[in-house]
């Protein structure tokens, strides 16, 4: 275990935001994590939790209390089942299953972050969620003192949304435990239209698993959500805003806003959410109320490649970033009456 003081949490972040943390340790064993959780929690020090940073966005002061940074590792793979450690890279253990010919995780490929994250914000992408595939999730419970494993049926699973982000001071993820598929080489069923279309193929067939993951890194390199140091358009936490759902109610003066806007013929994006739930689009939405890729003339701007990620252009800090949101949220409620909802977890500051 490696504990610093007065260490800076920017570096940490793909952000590069952020002040220091009154103290940094670097657990490499779920043992260590767990030592370090307990000795917070004994002394009642504020804790901060971070895996690959990704999704992280911490005030210019920084953290006053213990950053506890995840560095475990472990990668198992018997059969089909894959157990992950906590600090486990995920987007290198995805390219690890679809070496080994299984299907599940494909379409989650490039995704930045850490394996632990995954279970908390269910995490997914191009008509894949990490819900479909895990079958437990071994985490400290930090009420009852003792480490726990939770089944997937119970981890409340819905859209970047479980009981772990519903409680999000209660568990640290040690282990993920996901049920993959042997399909002879083959993909999970494509469900994404622009990966079905980019892949020349229809809704609901199968591709070769290795030609799916590399067509999903192709589309997210395009939107600049693949890590690359020199790409300022990569110094983000990816999707900075989730897809608003919408009651019948809200989706009706939604679509009344539209056509007053932008006139009658301008059809929305819309995804059934169940239970008359509406899912649309967040990009379109602020692509729509004027937000368009590379928007700003500060440090913190719009992706010149996606108008869902907010990007540190070298020489932002927190408050430019957030600045830039809330301009962003305030103009799409202002032109179509939808609130976005950050999807980055906020240390320090809101918007």
């Amino acid at each position: 275990m490696q504990e610093r003081h007065d260490a800076p949490l920017a570096p940490l972040t793909t952000f590069r935001l952020g002040g220091p943390a009154t103290r940094l340790i670097t657990a490499v064993t779920d043992a260590e994590v767990v030592e370090a959780v307990r000795e917070a929690d004994a002394a009642g020090t504020p804790l901060l939790i971070i895996g690959g940073g990704s999704n992280l966005v911490i005030s210019d002061k920084g953290f006053s209390g213990t950053a506890l940074r995840i560095a475990t590792t472990g990668f198992s793979l018997d059969g089909t089942r894959l157990e992950l450690a906590a600090g486990e890279n995920w987007s290198d253990a995805v390219a690890r299953t679809v070496e080994a010919g299984l299907a599940g995780v494909e379409c989650m490929a490039g995704i930045p972050g850490s394996a632990g994250a995954t279970p908390i914000q269910n995490v997914g992408a191009y008509g894949q969620e990490v819900s479909s595939t895990i079958t437990e999730v071994v985490a400290y419970d930090r009420r009852s003192g003792e480490t726990v494993v939770v089944p997937g049926a119970e981890c409340a699973f819905s859209y970047r949304h479980s009981r772990f982000k519903q409680d999000p001071t209660r568990y640290v993820v040690l282990r993920v435990r996901f049920e993959l598929e042997d399909a002879d080489g083959l993909s999970a069923p494509v469900k994404y239209a622009e990966t079905a279309r980019t892949l020349g193929v229809e809704p609901g067939d199968r591709v070769p698993v290795a030609r799916a993951r590399e067509t999903v890194l192709k589309l997210r390199a395009g939107k600049g959500m693949v890590l690359d140091a020199e790409d300022h358009d990569t110094w983000s936490a990816g999707s900075f805003f989730t897809n608003p759902i919408l009651g019948a109610a809200e989706h009706e003066a939604f679509l009344a806003r539209v056509a007053e806007r932008l006139g009658p013929d301008v059809t929305p994006p819309a995804f059934a959410a169940g239970d008359g739930l509406v899912k649309t689009s967040a990009a379109w939405l602020i692509d729509k109320a004027g937000f368009t890729k590379g928007y700003g003339t500060g440090p913190a701007r719009i992706s010149t490649k996606h108008t869902l990620a907010l990007t540190n252009r070298g020489s932002a800090t927190t408050e430019d970033l957030l600045a830039l949101a809330r301009e962003v949220r305030d103009g799409v409620h202002e032109a179509f009456g939808v609130t976005l909802v950050n999807e980055p977890v906020t240390v320090g500051v809101s918007l």
